[in-house]
């Protein structure tokens, strides 16, 4: 269960809905997306540090993130 509360559709500004609706609609879940539209500056800020390093370099964005996931995982943090 989430610790912060997630914006429902009428609380997110337009550009947001469009990205949760999106993310929805290909199957995924939105709600990372929902809790970090109560801070949209910061997130925005943090995304142009984490993209680049995510999807560059010589180790392959899959890999990355199933680092990431076994990670959180060792850690007790389900995400």
């Amino acid at each position: 269960m989430s610790r912060i509360r997630l914006l429902t559709d009428e609380e997110l500004p337009e550009q947001r809905l469009r990205q949760v609706r999106a993310t929805e609609a290909a199957g995924g879940d939105a709600s990372s997306q929902r809790a970090m539209a109560h801070l949209p500056e910061l997130f925005d800020s943090y995304f142009k540090f984490y993209v680049p390093g995510h999807e560059q370099g010589c180790v392959e964005p899959e890999l990355k993130e199933l680092v990431r996931l076994k990670i959180a995982r060792l850690n007790d943090c389900f995400t």
